[in-house]
């Protein structure tokens, strides 16, 4: 039985019933962060969930990302599957280490034998305003790192499925979280889950240009989209949702029949996850290409003081422009 109705509801509750849910379905899973316990963590993502399953399932932790998650991996090698949740983006980055040389290799290096069923929950991007270190987008880090699953849901239904099926995984996980979307409402529906955890998906029909992004940007790209169709261009939008491995399908076969395509993100320009999905899109569907795919990002410049975040992220103008550049061709 799911432990929520069905309904509207923002991205971080859903997070907190999908976080609830795997909870009630497996007593192995716990959680360890700053500040989760109590508190409900800076985003109120885990809120009541302390309450709920007590200290020893609901830890909070010193602030020591490191040591996060290197007691999450001995955990793990006990047969628990440990949920991390690093309070912002750029606090991932003492913890790199721990991740990318050991959590992403011990299943490897040990032939299989030990499994590292850890989601490392880490919200990102910009659009709230926020101080150095809390607006970063780390994505291509963690995509180039092999070893590591990588995903990031757009909406209220995908977080709430995704979170789970990433507790299942006995991969590790990196669940990056749009910090942008905590708080706009969608509809759940916890009945049924509709895509695998690795899924793309094409959230709006068109004929004319394949607009593509992941995360917070997958909401800019629907109001270019809704701007371009009142212009008379019919554009097509694809939500990436796993950013390793990518599931090319939906967006190859959308950019097939289009013949054009935009990526956009939050994260720098230069050697990206766009770079890298605009590459082998390219390689996949040259000749049906009318115009190379073309790119819109953030700058390759550190994320800018709050009052700069407006013209350093991408908004509907900057994919618009870049639609205007892809038909011209």
């Amino acid at each position: 039985m799911s432990a929520i109705e069905s309904g509207p509801m923002p991205l971080g509750k859903a997070l907190n019933a999908g976080l609830r849910q795997a909870m009630l379905d497996d007593d192995k899973v716990l959680m360890m962060g700053e500040d989760i316990g109590p508190l409900g963590g800076v985003f109120r993502v885990t809120e009541g969930l302390h309450a709920e399953f007590g200290p020893n399932r609901v830890l909070d932790t010193p602030l020591a990302e490191s040591g996060i998650v290197g007691t999450a991996i001995g955990l793990a090698m006990g047969g628990y599957r440990p949920v991390i949740e690093i309070q912002f983006d750029g606090f991932v980055f003492p913890a790199f280490d721990q991740i990318t040389t050991q959590l992403a290799k011990l299943t490897n290096r040990l032939d299989g034998a030990v499994k590292m069923p850890i989601v490392i929950r880490i919200p990102y991007g910009g659009h709230i305003g926020a101080v150095e270190h809390h607006q970063e987008s780390p994505e291509a880090y963690f995509a180039h790192t092999p070893g590591l699953r990588v995903v990031s849901p757009s909406t209220p239904n995908d977080a709430y499925w995704m979170i789970q099926d990433a507790i299942r995984s006995d991969d590790p996980v990196i669940f990056l979280e749009p910090k942008a979307r905590y708080w706009p409402k969608g509809e759940v529906d916890v009945t049924e889950r509709a895509l695998d955890l690795h899924a793309s998906r094409v959230v709006r029909r068109g004929t004319d240009v394949t607009l593509v992004g992941h995360g917070a940007m997958v909401s800019t790209l629907l109001q270019a989209a809704a701007i371009a169709e009142g212009e008379g261009i019919h554009c097509e939008v694809v939500d990436v949702r796993s950013l390793s491995p990518v599931d090319y399908g939906p967006i190859v076969d959308s950019v097939r029949s289009t013949g054009r395509m935009v990526y956009a993100q939050e994260a720098p320009g230069n050697v990206s996850v766009g770079s890298e999905i605009a590459a082998t899109v390219t390689e996949r569907a040259f000749y049906s290409l009318e115009a190379p795919v073309l790119r819109v990002s953030g700058f390759d410049t550190p994320f800018p003081p709050a009052k700069l975040e407006g013209a350093y992220l991408p908004d509907a103008d900057r994919v618009l422009e870049a639609v205007d550049r892809a038909l011209a061709y």
